[in-house]
């Protein structure tokens, strides 16, 4: 190992500062829109200053005096209060004749007629908690209690149940338990929020009735409870790769006026993941005449369109499409579905079944399933449509963005236009900038949020044509700057079959001076359902590899085969190879040839590590890469996936063979350990079980292997409320087993939560 020069406290203080939640503190945060008057004009939030626009007044302004009301506060309150620092949550804004605005602070309800200028306490009223979900007109809130939907009064004088028959692992708006982060709830004292919609007259609730019965039980066992007791014994039902049983959901109308319960007709559905509850569900119609939703079979490969009636519980399939693979409704995982049901009866429909992701026209068919192979395809070229941002149907005319339009960069957005008859494309951006852009409910105008590696979110409204209507913020990184952070570099490099073309981001150590030699950490995160390596200024993912930048490590990110966002082969390549998502071959390649063009770079001293899957990356690239990575962290990671969730194995790799199940398997590869590998992994992990490192930890013992590890006693997946101890713990470990020194004596605090958004 060669001699290095020691890291001191100062090098760890200021590694700390790069860590996300002082990250956010001095670079705002992208405007987030709230839109009012049914999305002709929208509010924002910049820090504690509350903004209105207008878009067809091309006005942006003050929502309130600031001043006036923390000077108004101050009496009220008998609390000082500063109009730049300003205390307020819940905040809620009326911007008619009174500029009305009603907040929380100071354990109270407040109102400030802003044109009054006095600051009245409420009494009575209750605003929306993070467990209760409003309805549009604020004047209903839903909550669960019981495994119950019940409905309150924004005044609380009235409150009843819709829902009264709820049993144990048979509830209502509930997501599976294995994925609903129901221990990091918990360590906050919080519940859920209940997972429903409110119809868009504010009468009815579209919710599922979850059944989890049958399912086998996972135990959790909290070592230290904060009582001091003895050890308690969590239990929740999780369901793992080819489990003969999986639970099932059906959805349900509750009319909150007649008190009138419309179940679904036909048998439950296969609930496998949360976004197909949470997000993939929507009213359609002014008064919410129907409801759509998408359903996908168990295994992935099925994707349909069905259409309930609210008044009945009858459901419609409009659209089906079939694949060899999972069929998505978006390229990555989270984002929205790109569906839209036309006023015509036209449904909008996104596929990859000509190897990218375009947008095709169906035409209307309320009578029996459409296949998607006989829809018009109105989008199309070796590029991807990444979200619909607002259909104008009077013009005939689809907002979106696009990515693989800018040469050498296939993850950069563009905000485009064209007809639903497929002509008429036209870019409204054609720039180096990557736009994040999004759109009223009704449309009209699209809020704009552009950056780069290096220039944080600079906000814009634009009209139909792209043009400017209003300027909202261009913040800078200066003050990330002064503390020695530079932005990543892209590289581009050819995979390991030597013909397709793979990216990846580069982050330099500080204080880089090109005569010195830097070990490399490959920051890892595989996919399959995200990419990696995004063109926008908020890249980390899952981790901070600034931080390790500060280090003095050069720190790579890679998008290897097997990873979403460009062709659909280019993601396939990992179907049925789930343990190759990301190419871990790939990254090898890549940093090797870096080396070459960086003599700066030691590729003789090259260590990995990730979060979750990136865990499952770090442990996989040791052991089957061994003469390459030495040193690896490996937190929280899934390293016996067919022991994991079902939706994993069965949809994202599909042999869930006992065979097919080895194959991704870290466990099976534990005798191949050289290096030097640290496990983390927190003890009440609700997603990846601890048993899954501890099931690696037993194939390591039995291979005879040395390693490290660290369980955390009392926290979930993000080991939240430990992470100050586990990041400098990685630290550690990487400076003495990478960099060749010892570490510092350095403490870093317990992490602050970032800057929030309090509009509601």
């Amino acid at each position: 190992m060669r001699t290095m020069t020691a890291l001191s406290d100062a090098d760890y203080a200021r590694a700390e500062q790069m860590l996300a939640p002082y990250r956010a503190r001095r670079v705002p945060a992208a405007v987030l829109p709230r839109w009012l008057s049914g999305g002709a004009r929208f509010c924002y939030q910049n820090g504690s200053r509350f903004l209105v626009v207008d878009p067809a007044e091309g006005t942006r302004r003050d929502a309130f005096d600031h001043p006036r009301l923390a000077a108004a506060l101050s009496t009220a309150s008998g609390h000082a209060v500063e109009a730049d620092d300003l205390p307020i949550t819940s905040v809620e804004l009326d911007t008619g004749e009174t500029g009305t605005v009603r907040f929380s602070a100071f354990g109270a309800r407040w109102e400030f007629p802003d044109r009054s200028g006095a600051c009245v306490r409420i009494e009575g009223e209750r605003p929306g908690g993070p467990d209760e979900v409003a309805s549009p007109d604020k004047a209903w809130f839903a909550f669960r209690r019981d495994g119950n939907i019940w409905v309150r009064s924004r005044d609380g004088e009235r409150e009843f149940a819709l829902t009264d028959d709820a049993e144990p692992d048979f509830g209502y708006g509930v997501t599976i338990d294995a994925l609903s982060s129901r221990t990091l709830m918990r360590s906050f004292g919080l519940e859920p929020a209940p997972v429903l919609v409110w119809s868009p007259d504010s009468t009815r609730i579209l919710t599922h009735r979850l059944d989890q019965r049958g399912l086998a039980e996972q135990v959790l066992v909290e070592s230290a409870p904060r009582d001091g007791g003895r050890p308690v014994a969590h239990r929740y039902r999780y369901p793992i790769a080819g489990d003969e049983t999986t639970a099932t959901a059906s959805w349900t109308v509750l009319d909150i006026t007649t008190r009138e319960v419309v179940r679904q007709q036909d048998a439950p559905f296969p609930a496998t993941h949360p976004s197909l509850l949470e997000e993939f569900r929507w009213w359609t119609g002014e008064h919410g005449e129907s409801v759509h939703f998408l359903h996908q079979s168990r295994d992935g490969r099925t994707l349909e369109l069905r259409r309930l009636d609210p008044a009945t519980g009858a459901t419609t399939t409009l659209l089906r499409e079939t694949g060899r693979t999972r069929v998505d409704p978006t390229p990555e995982y989270w984002e929205q579905p790109m569906v839209r049901v036309l006023g015509s009866g036209e449904v909008l429909w996104w596929s990859q079944r000509d190897g990218w992701g375009h947008l095709h026209l169906c035409p209307a068919d309320g009578t029996e399933a459409t296949q998607a192979t006989e829809a018009t395809q109105i989008t199309r070229g070796q590029w991807l449509v990444r979200s619909v941002l607002w259909v104008d149907e009077k013009r005939r005319q689809v907002y979106f963005t696009a990515a693989g339009l800018v040469d050498g960069d296939p993850y950069l957005r563009q905000i485009c236009r064209t007809g639903l008859d497929g002509t008429g494309f036209t870019r409204l951006t054609d720039d180096e900038y990557d736009h994040d852009a999004v759109g009223p409910p009704g449309g009209g105008y699209l809020v704009d949020r552009a950056s780069t590696l290096s220039t944080p979110p600079r906000s814009v409204v634009r009209d139909g044509d792209g043009r400017v209507l209003v300027e909202l913020e261009t913040p800078d990184a200066d003050a990330l700057a002064a503390l020695g952070w530079t932005p990543p570099e892209r590289f581009r490099t050819l995979a390991a079959d030597g013909t397709t073309v793979v990216h990846g981001l580069l982050w330099r150590p500080h204080g880089f001076a090109p005569e010195r030699r830097y070990p490399v950490i490959d920051h890892s995160y595989p996919g399959p359902q995200v990419s990696r390596t995004a063109s926008s200024f908020d890249n980390t993912g899952t981790g901070d590899p600034e931080a390790l930048a500060a280090l003095g490590f050069a720190v790579v990110a890679i998008d290897g085969r097997g990873t979403p966002g460009r062709s659909k082969a280019f993601h396939d390549h990992s179907y049925g190879a789930l343990g190759d998502s990301s190419s871990l071959a790939d990254h090898v390649v890549a940093i090797r040839e870096l080396g070459h063009r960086h003599p700066w770079l030691d590729t003789g001293r090259v260590g990995i590590t990730g979060h979750s899957g990136g865990g499952y990356a770090a442990a996989r690239a040791l052991l089957t890469h061994p003469e390459f990575y030495s040193v690896g962290v490996a937190v929280a990671g899934n390293h016996d996936s067919g022991v994991y969730v079902s939706m994993w194995a069965e949809q994202y790799h599909g042999d869930v063979s006992d065979e097919g199940k080895r194959a991704i398997s870290n466990t099976a590869l534990a005798a191949h350990l050289r290096g030097k590998l640290l496990l983390i992994h927190g003890e009440l992990d609700d997603n990846v079980h601890p048993g899954q490192t501890l099931r690696l930890v037993d194939a390591l013992i039995e291979a005879d292997k040395d390693f490290d590890m660290l369980l955390v006693p009392g926290v979930e997946h993000a080991l939240f409320g430990r992470m100050h101890h586990t990041n400098r713990r990685m630290w550690d470990y990487f400076v003495r087993h990478l960099h060749g020194t010892e570490p510092p004596s350095y403490r870093l605090a317990p992490l602050p939560l970032p800057p929030s958004t309090v509009l509601v």
